[in-house]
């Protein structure tokens, strides 16, 4: 199988490639878009601030790639966000994958939200073998409101949705590469998805 991780610059590359590693598959970093194209499975990952992450991606032209996909995408933290219609952090226009703005947590909560937090009303094959109120790893500040393309949720301040899905593309808020074996299971069954 051919795990791609697109690399844009913004990316926490390295965890994603030892998570990989540890399920037993390999992935390669790349931003090629024949190499993109021809992967079974891409990784698009993202840590840093929105409007900079956006401009890499315009600047190679992957943000034009990005939504043409047909394969199984899986967006992390940043990476989910950018897949979004807009974020209020930079206040960036992000990919239109998810039909979502997404907005900061208000000055009544400590920002950014790191630590360990619970999923839950989990609704996708990317959480077989999780259960209601698992445990995952979280450092953000901005967050994706509650809507139709939600597959689980979180509680910070309000309820929000913690990964999403339409179509092909997939998007965690949290790191799955840091969630211990919580997370190593939802990248287990990203690799196995057939869509």
């Amino acid at each position: 199988m051919k795990i791609a991780i697109i690399d844009y610059g913004a990316g926490n590359i390295q965890s994603i490639l030892f998570a990989i590693e540890r399920i037993g598959f390999e992935a390669f970093v790349t931003n090629d878009w024949n190499l993109i194209k021809a992967a079974d499975k891409i990784i698009f990952p993202g840590v840093g601030e929105a409007s900079s992450a956006m401009q890499k991606l315009n600047e190679s032209g992957l943000n034009i790639l990005i939504p043409t996909l047909k394969q199984p995408v899986l967006g992390i933290c940043l990476g989910m966000q950018l897949m979004c219609k807009s974020t209020e952090e930079g206040n960036t226009n992000g990919l239109g994958i998810f039909d979502i703005d997404i907005i900061k947590f208000s000055n009544k909560v400590k920002v950014p939200q790191m630590g360990w937090n619970t999923i839950y009303n989990l609704k996708s094959p990317l959480f077989e073998g999780i259960k209601e109120n698992e445990y995952v790893y979280l450092v953000h500040s901005f967050y994706a409101p509650k809507g139709s393309n939600a597959i689980a949720y979180t509680d910070y301040e309000t309820e929000y949705a913690t990964a999403l899905q339409k179509d092909n593309f997939y998007g965690v808020q949290f790191h799955p590469e840091k969630s211990g074996i919580h997370g190593e299971q939802i990248l287990k069954n990203f690799l196995k998805l057939n869509n």
